[in-house]
Order: C-alpha cells, then structure tokens, then sequence
C-alpha cells in the first residue's frame, strides 16, 4: 500500500502517461501515480456483499411475523442503514490510486536558490497536556529536514501563552546550532532528539562519531533536564527570564485566556550572524501567542492557524505551508521535496492545493489496544484521492498558500502560477516585521473580514480540519494523498479509553455539524467536486448516526431473546444462509484488509471491539450533544487530548490493560449494554426445557441471536474484568459498576415481564 498515492479527477489530462506528458511540456514528471493492486478481488467481494443484502431484505420484506412487528420493522431499518453505509464505503475503495515521486529530477530540474520557501506552522495549546520537552523536540525535527534552511521558516503558535513554551522555545533555538549539522553529517531519522537517541544506539565503528554523539546526546539531555525543571517549577526563575527581552512580555499577561499578542523572532533567517556551529544559515524560529480576550471567541484552532497564515506573509511569505501537530513529529527528513514533486511538476502541479500524508503513531501498542487510523489513513484516504482527493486531516499536509487564502482555481490563475519564481525575499528588518505583525495575531482583527468564512481555515465546526479540505476543493482546486516508504510524521494516540472515546466524540460531532449544515458535501461541493468524492465524505459525516442502528443491534436482540421473540430466520431455514455468509465474508475481508495493512490479529480484534464501544457511546453523545446545540442548549468546546499519563497508566498501557479509572457516563452505558447481553446468554443456556429436542428447537430458531449474544460477551471481556476481577487503580470505579447493574437488572425485567 506504500510508496504510492492517489489520482485526482478522471480528467483525461490527469491520466496522462510519462511519455505524452513529457512531449507536451519537455519535462519527465516529477511523481506518478499506478491504481491499486487486486480490485478485482475486492470488487468481486463487494458484488457477493450485495447480493447477500438483496437476499436479506427480500426475507425482510416477505416474512413479516404476525406479532411483535415493531422490532421485525426496526431490524429492517438498521440493516437498510448498514447497506446504506457499506455502500458509502464501497465507493471509498473502488478505486484507490497510490503515488510516487522522483525527487532526483527535482534536484536536478532546481537549483537551490530556485526552490521554494516552506513555512512550518506547529500548534500546541496547555503545557500540562503538552509538555514543553515534546513541543520543541518537534520543532527541531521540522527544522532538520533536509532541505535549504534558509529557505525554511518554523512558527511555533502557543494558545496556552505559556512562559515555559517560551523557555522550552529559546533553549532549542540555542541547541539547533547543535543538532542541524549533526543532522546533516549522521544523515539523522529520525530529526526529532527525542525520538532519535530513544531509538539510535551509539555508533561503534567510528571513534571520532562515536565521541560527537555523546556529546550532542549530553548536550540534548541538559537542555531537556532544563526545561524539564522549570515546568515543574511552573514558572521561569528572574535569572532565566533576563536572558531574552521576550519574558517581558508575560508582564501584561493577566491568564492564558486574557492576554495581548506575544510574538519573538527568536532566529532570523535574514540576519548572516544567524548560523549554526558549521556556519550554515539557520531556518527562522518564531514564536506567536495571538491576542485573546474573555468576551471575544478564539475559534480554538483554526483562529490560531489564521494567525499563522497572516504573520507569517509579513515575514516569509513562503509559497507553502507545512502544519503539524507538536506532537507530531518530522520522520522522514525528505518530506518537503516529496511534497514538491506534486506542487512543482509541470503538468499538473499548478491545479494541486495541498498534500495529505497520513498520520501514523509511535506509540501504538503491539496490538493497538484502543483501535487505530490504520484503514483510514493507509486505504481510505487513497480512496478518497482516488474518486477526486483527500480531505484534509488537520496535520501532517503541505498546502500552497494561495488555496489557503481563499483563492479559487481558474486558468488565469493557472498561467501564473506556471510562470511563478520562487527567489522572492522579504525585504525589511526583523524587528520592524516582528512589532508589525502584532497588530495580524490580534483578537479583532478579523471582525468584518472573510477569515474563517472565505479566506484561511474555516471555522463553524469541530473539525475545522475536513470543512477547510472541502472549502479548497469545492473552488476547483485538486489534492493529494501520499504514503511515502518512510512514514513522514509520527505522532501520540491516546493512551486511556475515555480520552480515545472523548477524541472520536468531538470528531463525530464534527463531521455530522458539517452534513447537517449549508456546507454538506452535496450543497458545498456540488460544482467542482464530483459525485463520488461528495458520498466518500459521508463516511465520515456520518459518523455519529451509526450509533442509533448499532444501539438496536446490540440491545434489541437480546431483549427480544428475554421475550422468546425470534428476530431472525431458523439456522435450519435456507434464508439463513444470506445472513451467514454477509455476516461471515464482511468479517473475513475486514480481517484480511487490516492484516495486509500491517496489523496482527489481536489487533484487528481490538479494532472490532473499540469500533463498537465508539459507535454506542462517542457517537451517541455526539449526536445528542448537536442536538442540544441546534437548540440552543449547549455550546460548542474544543477538548484537548492529553499527551502525558502517570507512570501506573503508562505501564498498564504497555501491557495492554484497558484504562478505564474514572467516572464517565460512556463507561456506565459501556458497562450497562455488556450486563445486559451478558444477563440475556445467561438467560438462553440456562433455560429449563428438559426435553433435547425442545432445546434444539430452541436453538435453532435463536441461533443468530445467540451467536450475536456469544460476539457482544466476548468483545466485552475487558469490561467484565473491569467491573468484577481487577484490583488496580484502572479498573471501573465501584460507583459505575453498582448503576451499571441496577440499569441492566432493570432493562432485564422489563424485558421478561
């Protein structure tokens, strides 16, 4: 699935080979793109899924019971639902498209002084949740990439306007005359220090090499031990604050919410005293707290990148922009060029917006015990580029910064862009850009403006993410996906249950505040997006209501087994055979999809299991909370997921125990739905019939309902050790475990009685 990405629109010119291209422009392309292997197996599968789902709703349909038709009519809904969102998913990965990108012609098509300048944006927003050390090993990684760094300009946007980011900010600007030159000469992968000496043994071979790493390694280590003190400290000592003029600007910081905009130029790219140890530039270093004011909304994120996008045209003015999150670091010190080679190509460069590479995790589990982004980011986004381009997931992608600003594609625009030069300097003093640009980060300066409406990262959502991806399209421009053999970022999943669960409930509440508003898909991308990439977006749009269809399906069959109620044909009957084989093939495909994807088998078991306890509690109070919301009675906030843990969740997290911890109402209803089934496959193996034949008859009349029953129990074996046999401080507290049987006791009589 590597080393390769997805096509755009199925505009013939876009499909061009190498050879007709070349004669048109006199160039070799600086990517290609090749579909994906073995869609006919996959196709085939998707028609014998469907065939199956015709069988199941003609039995639907022609075999209604003469009582209790309510539940026979509400299994017909849900599966229609199902059908509905396989489909959807069907269309995602017809035809996925992989790419790959020659970054020798780059090199030698451009001189480096013809290259064009990348601004780097890194966001982070509390330095409890994301820790200083983790920030700016970020930072250096992103300044390390192996490409001019002259030509590289890195803004750090601090909405937490922490003095400690700041101090953290300053140590590494002093470090990276360090470690870009021993980035240069070890040829460094990882560039993040963190990452890098966690993982690199010391070289053995080389005495003289051996020695520099040691050295470069202490070095790191101070300034980590520095910066690790005075966050615990939780303030910078008045001898660390007399060593930049900068500090003095927390002296009119009244909160991290209240406070005036903060920006320091901590390397100037343009100054010629700004050089390493080897006397090579540095990148630009900046740092960037934008006004905020208590009766004045700050649009979370997306406030803060449209900062970014208006300070940094003062003093860069790159023609790209990389975003990432800090804790989302540079692993392949190549990205940029890769990027390049789509932006730059003669043939189609000009028509591309941004470039989405995917996100991959460093601290994944062997099994991933909470589920992962794997389909999502290996496959369903080369889905995406496939049927028209990728949406935009928030990191880790390389916009052009007209797209960004709000400009649509047009042919005029086209011919500039052919003819643009990249060797454009900002002309002017450091200092005078740096008071400039104040007046750019402050809270009103928006106020009557199309930033967040036409210009910049949109906002009116959650995800201002995926809104802003499809404003771009939605203007004519293309995009890409690419997933090179070295994944370019590696990031933080969460590592406790809630915060993954809370994560997916402000995503899903996000994706559904887009399909219930002027900007669904169908509305907003009619004119430019085709019909194909308009369904691929619903996958995720609609998220959050997959959660009423898999609430059913989890408690009314069993319910309904309590009650003697048959929701299914006999497994006797040959109309169980569609059943069967849908509920069967799904499942083996979905098995075999996640293990070529690099997976394992406990890890696809994990995935099944967290892809229900999402859909029956982060979905569920997504969609109640928008519905509060669209009348008015909540209001909209943007979590934080935090990238730290103590040392017991850490090591429970390794071993793979589930985190459960604290009170949550999303663990009651998770512990409430597994008594319930539990309760329910008690209920069935119990039963008092003597007679073999009648138990036979039994069984084979519920047989899918206690085969669902037998699923629901054993996907639910971390709540039952949660709840009843754990003594650790992880385990689900007594007070949820004592609602959660009340409510499942309750559910169960009234289903007997």
């Amino acid at each position: 699935m590597k080393n390769q990405l997805s096509t755009q629109f199925e505009s013939k010119e876009w499909r061009e080979g190498e050879e007709e291209r070349m004669g048109k422009n006199g160039y070799l392309p600086l990517f290609e793109t090749r579909p994906a292997r073995g869609l006919v197996f996959f196709r085939s599968y998707a028609a014998s899924i469907f065939i199956g789902i015709c069988f199941i709703c003609f039995h639907r349909v022609s075999y209604f019971p003469e009582t209790e038709r309510w539940v026979w009519v509400g299994m017909f809904v849900v599966e229609l639902w199902f059908s509905f969102y396989f489909f959807i998913t069907v269309i995602v990965k017809w035809n996925p498209v992989f790419r790959s990108t020659f970054k020798d012609r780059l090199s030698s098509r451009f001189e480096e002084e013809e290259l064009p300048g990348v601004d780097i944006f890194v966001c982070t927003a509390d330095p409890r949740l994301e820790p200083p050390t983790m920030v700016v090993s970020t930072v250096l990684s992103v300044m390390a990439y192996d490409y001019p760094p002259h030509k590289l300009s890195v803004y750090l946007s601090d909405d937490g306007c922490s003095d400690l980011t700041f101090y953290a900010l300053l140590e590494a600007s002093r470090f990276a005359q360090l470690w870009l030159p021993f980035c240069r000469k070890l040829k460094v992968e990882p560039t993040s220090p963190e990452a890098y000496f966690q993982t690199t043994p010391e070289p053995v071979d080389d005495v003289f090499m051996a020695n520099e790493w040691l050295i470069i390694r202490k070095s790191y280590e101070d300034m980590k031990s520095r910066i690790e003190s005075i966050t615990s400290l939780g303030k910078v000592p008045a001898h660390r604050r007399n060593e930049h003029k900068g500090f003095d600007e927390w002296d009119f910081v009244l909160s991290r919410h209240h406070h005036p905009s903060i920006l320091q130029i901590l390397i100037d790219g343009r100054d010629p005293n700004a050089i390493d140890i080897e006397g090579k530039a540095l990148p630009t270093l900046v740092y960037l707290a934008r006004e905020k004011r208590p009766q004045i909304h700050h649009n979370f994120k997306a406030g803060a990148l449209n900062a970014l996008i208006r300070v940094s045209s003062r003093i860069s003015n790159a023609a790209f922009i990389l975003n990432v999150d800090c804790d989302m670091y540079s692993n392949n010190s190549k990205a940029i060029k890769d990027a390049l080679c789509f932006f730059l190509d003669e043939g189609n460069g000009h028509e591309i917006a941004y470039v989405q590479y995917p996100q991959a995790f460093d601290n994944l589990t062997e099994n991933e015990i909470y589920g992962s982004l794997r389909v999502l980011m290996k496959l369903e986004l080369a889905g995406f580029d496939g049927n028209g381009g990728p949406c935009y997931v928030g990191t880790g992608c390389v916009h052009r910064r007209e797209s960004l600003s709000g400009m649509k594609y047009s042919e005029e625009l086209a011919v500039e862009l052919k003819a643009m030069k990249y060797d454009k300097k900002i002309i002017g003093s450091a200092s005078f850009n740096e008071e400039d640009c104040k007046a750019l980060a402050s809270c009103t300066y928006e106020e009557n403006t199309p930033w967040g409406k036409e210009k910049g990262v949109k906002y009116g959502s959650l995800v201002e993410d995926v809104l802003t991806g499809m404003s771009i399209q939605s203007k004519g421009w293309r995009s890409v996906f690419f997933n090179p053999q070295r994944e370019a970022f590696l990031g933080m999943v969460p590592t406790t249950l809630l915060d993954t669960l809370v994560q997916h409930k402000r995503w899903g509440e996000g994706e559904l505040q887009i399909f219930l508003s002027k900007h669904c898909p169908f509305v907003y991308g009619r004119p430019n997006m085709p019909l194909k990439l308009q369904l691929s977006y619903c996958i995720y749009n609609l998220w959050a209501p997959n959660c009423f269809a898999t609430l059913y399906y989890v408690f009314v069959p069993s319910f309904c087994l309590f009650r003697g109620i048959s929701l299914f044909p006999k497994i006797s009957s040959s109309w169980g055979i569609p059943y069967l084989y849908v509920i069967f093939v799904h499942r083996v495909h979905s098995l075999v999809e996640y293990v070529w994807l690099g997976g394992t088998v406990r890890g696809w078991l994990n995935e099944q299991r967290m892809w229900m306890f999402k859909r029956t509690t982060s979905y569920f109070f997504a969609t109640i909370d928008h519905i509060l919301k669209i009348f008015g009675f909540s209001k909209s906030a943007f979590a934080i997921t935090g990238k730290v843990a103590d040392d017991d969740v850490h090591r429970r997290y390794e071993q793979e125990i589930m985190e459960f911890g604290t009170r949550s109402p999303m663990f009651t209803v998770l512990a409430t739905l597994a008594l319930f089934n539990l309760l329910g496959l008690i209920a069935v193996l119990t039963n008092n019939v003597a007679i073999d034949d009648a138990r036979m008859k039994i069984f084979d009349i519920f047989s899918f309902q206690i085969l669902l029953c037998y699923v629901l129990v054993f996907i639910n074996l971390p709540i039952y050790q949660g709840m009843f046999f754990r003594k650790d401080s992880g385990k689900i507290p007594v007070s949820v475990t004592l609602q959660s049987v009340a409510f499942a006791l309750l559910a169960s009589t009234l289903a007997i009685y």
